[in-house]
């Protein structure tokens, strides 16, 4: 067992950390850090009888970092520490700082081989640590010279608000925007086409071998629509506001043009196949006649993620959960079941015609608590939020030779079965059978705390809780020390008041002190106090 103090002195040993205002006081108000170190002792011998690999356990590290989490139910608590568990083999210090990586083992590539498509998740589980360097520094890399932002589609602009909305780190964020204006620029030159939408090749979206293929795709164009949004929202001066305002309303109407009336989805949208055209031509002709690939795919949520569609296109939600369209057992398929094309025969291990994807899952939990966040609906409650994100933690399990099961996370699974595609294709071609161990390509922390509990970052001075987790579904939760705009906070519900003698219901400390209480899981806003400490 590790103590609490022994948590403490551990920050500076563990990875280089620096100690922030750690040292000043304990993280920790309601949960007890030796309560959950048998977790990553857990992993460890699972990770020996799957991998052959022995690890050192790095509860210290979590502990020292990482908010702790509990739940009634103990299947969400132990993917919480799993995914962290999973989260810190990738974390890495280059020659510019932290960097994360996606791959295990790390390639043997100059700083190590990391890649921006996952790079929005790898810095908002980031800037969920309270050693706020480790996004900031990640953040830094992706605006250096030959940190290749444009490898993949990448909301870089966001992302970094995002991490400044949860630090409340504004000044870093805005020492960040020659590089992150240069980056939107560059988009522009190379995939912006003259009627103003953006055209994408599918692998460059992470997305190889989809259905929709090639074309005026949801991410890229999404993506430029939240990244104008948040320069404009960094910028200081009016001109640049202004400026990138504009280009984000001038997308809206763009980004509406893959709205098909009749699928009542978002869809790519691509040059007919007899134009001659289709895959071969990165821009297209204004005259060219342009289709809608018909067929539904995940991505048609991403709307959701980065601006707010009109309410009467929540009807797109209805396909998430329909047998014909994206229901899965162990999470939605990448495309819609009803379509002649659904999982189509590739040999390649990476397909995106219909195998669940965390990574696509991550989006998808994302844009729902938006939906949800948002006005008024009635296709899609909260209930089916939990239930989502239930079959995500379900499907984050591998089922050895022995017959054992531990936890997991890797590239593509069947959402009927929970077979990881990949994996099995590497292995039965006796190739790269490490790839994928603990594959970094998706998210947890992040829509848990900010979906399920419901903390949703605000850019002022508050703090603002609309918890997703559907009534009597859990009887009670806690997630402890959790660093937000200079604070630390405290988030925990409690039914009958018999888990933390505290009282009935959902209750925020900030600093240790009561802010805020509801008699249910029910909204509720509290204001920082003005003396941050946390800040770095």
């Amino acid at each position: 067992m590790i103590s609490r103090t022994a948590v403490l002195a551990l920050v500076v040993v563990f990875a280089g950390l620096r100690p922030v205002a750690l040292a000043q006081q304990s993280p920790f108000r309601v949960l007890q850090p030796q309560s959950f170190a048998h977790y990553t002792a857990l992993f460890v011998q699972q990770e020996k009888a799957a991998t052959g690999q022995q690890a050192t356990d790095p509860w210290p590290w979590i502990a020292a970092n990482a908010p702790l989490f509990e739940s009634s139910d103990k299947s969400f608590e132990e993917m919480y520490y799993f995914r962290w568990y999973a989260w810190q083999k990738h974390l890495v210090r280059g020659n510019s700082g932290y960097l994360v990586t996606e791959w295990l083992p790390r390639p043997a590539l100059p700083d190590y081989g990391v890649l921006p498509d996952a790079a929005p998740f790898h810095l908002n589980e980031a800037r969920w640590l309270r050693d706020a360097g480790i996004a900031q520094d990640y953040a830094r890399y992706w605006t250096l010279p030959g940190s290749d932002p444009r490898k993949y589609s990448f909301p870089l602009a966001d992302s970094v608000r995002n991490v400044a909305l949860a630090q409340g780190s504004w000044q870093f964020a805005r020492q960040l925007l020659p590089g992150l204006e240069a980056n939107y620029r560059a988009w522009q030159v190379s995939n912006q086409d003259a009627n103003g939408l953006y055209w994408q090749i599918d692998t460059r979206d992470a997305m190889e071998k989809s259905i929709g293929g090639d074309g005026y795709r949801t991410p890229l164009n999404t993506y430029q629509y939240a990244d104008a949004r948040a320069i404009a929202d960094l910028a200081t001066d009016a001109a640049t506001k202004q400026e990138y305002t504009a280009k984000a309303e001038a997308l809206l109407p763009r980004i509406e043009r893959l709205w098909n009336p009749d699928a009542q989805f978002y869809e790519v949208v691509s040059p007919s196949a007899d134009s001659g055209i289709r895959k071969q031509k990165k821009f297209i002709d204004p005259g060219t006649q342009l289709q809608f690939t018909g067929t539904r795919e995940l991505i048609g949520y991403l709307p959701w993620l980065y601006l707010s569609p009109a309410s009467s296109h929540a009807v797109a939600w209805q396909q998430l959960f329909d047998p014909k369209g994206f229901a899965g057992t162990y999470g939605p398929t990448t495309a819609e079941r009803r379509s002649p094309r659904f999982r189509f025969a590739s040999n390649d291990q990476c397909t995106w015609n219909g195998p669940s994807w965390p990574y696509a899952t991550t989006q998808t939990l994302l844009a729902l608590a938006n939906l949800l966040n948002g006005p008024p609906q009635h296709s899609i409650d909260d209930a089916r939020y939990y239930q989502l994100f239930a079959a995500y933690v379900r499907s984050q399990h591998l089922t050895l030779s022995s017959g054992a099961v531990v936890d997991w996370i890797d590239e593509d699974l069947d959402a009927d079965t929970d077979e990881w595609i990949a994996k099995d294709m590497l292995l039965a071609k006796h190739s790269q059978v490490g790839r994928g161990n603990y594959y970094n390509h998706s998210g947890f922390t992040d829509p848990l705390l900010t979906g399920l509990i419901g903390l949703r970052p605000q850019a002022d001075n508050t703090v603002v809780l609309h918890p997703l987790l559907p009534p009597r579904r859990w009887s009670y939760f806690a997630i402890d020390g959790v660093p937000y705009h200079g604070h630390l906070l405290t988030i925990f519900y409690d039914a009958t008041g018999a888990q933390y003698h505290r009282g009935k219901g959902l209750t925020l400390l900030i600093d240790g002190r009561r802010a805020a209480h509801r008699p249910g899981l029910m909204p509720l806003t509290a204001t920082l106090p003005e003396d941050g400490s946390l800040q770095r």
